[in-house]
C-alpha cells in the first residue's frame, strides 16, 4: 500500500470526520490530528487535540467511540476492511455472519413434505380416473348386454368373449389337417 503525504492527509480528514461525528460539533479541523511515528509499514499512531477545550488531547475513550460509530466510513475510504485496517485496543466491527430467517432443516422438512403431498394427489387422482374407467366399462358391457348383443363372461375378473354357438367354433388344437398323430 502506497502510503505517501496524500494519504495522510486523508487519514487526518477521515479522522477529523469520525470526530465532528461522533461530538456533533465542527471544532475539530485535519490539524488537530497529530500522526506519530508512522513506519514504512503503514503502522502509526494518532492523538486528537482539541483546542476548543483547555485540554491538549481528547480522551481515548471518545476517540474510540468515534471510530467504532465510523468504522465502515474509515474502511471505505481507503478501501480496506477491518481484516486489513487495525486499530489496536479497538475490536473490529465485522458484522455477524449471515444467518438465514429459515433455518435449513425446515427448509428440507418443507420440500420433502410438498413431496409427500404431491404423491398423494396424484394417487387419488389416478385412483379416481381408474374407477371412472372401470364404472364407464362396466356400464357399457351391461348396456350392450340388456340389448342382447354381446354376452360378455368374465372369468377370474378377466372378460371373455361369448362364444358364437350357432356358427361353431373349432379348437385348433384337436383339429389336425393331416393325421400325423396316431388315433386312438
Amino acid at each position: 500500500y502506497a502510503w505517501d503525504a496524500n494519504e495522510e492527509y486523508l487519514f487526518k480528514a477521515m479522522m477529523a470526520f469520525a470526530m465532528r461525528k461522533y461530538s456533533r460539533k465542527s471544532t475539530t479541523q485535519i490539524s488537530n490530528v497529530l500522526l506519530c511515528n508512522v513506519t514504512d509499514r503503514v503502522s502509526f499512531w494518532f492523538v486528537v487535540t482539541d483546542s476548543s477545550r483547555n485540554v491538549t488531547t481528547v480522551p481515548g475513550s471518545e476517540v474510540e467511540a468515534a471510530i467504532r460509530l465510523n468504522r465502515h466510513r474509515i474502511n471505505n475510504a481507503f478501501l480496506l476492511s477491518d481484516k486489513t485496517l487495525q486499530f489496536l485496543k479497538i475490536t473490529s466491527t465485522l458484522s455477524p455472519p449471515v444467518e438465514p430467517s429459515t433455518p435449513a432443516w425446515l427448509i428440507v422438512f418443507g420440500v420433502v413434505l410438498c413431496l409427500i403431498v404431491a404423491g398423494i394427489i396424484f394417487l387419488v387422482v389416478t385412483g379416481i380416473r381408474q374407477h371412472k374407467k372401470k364404472y364407464k366399462e362396466s356400464t357399457e358391457r351391461e348396456n350392450l348386454e340388456e340389448k342382447g348383443e354381446v354376452t360378455v363372461t368374465v372369468e377370474n375378473g378377466i372378460p371373455c368373449e361369448a362364444l358364437d354357438l350357432k356358427a361353431g367354433h373349432v379348437n385348433g388344437v384337436f383339429a389336425a389337417d393331416d393325421e400325423r398323430f396316431t388315433s386312438l
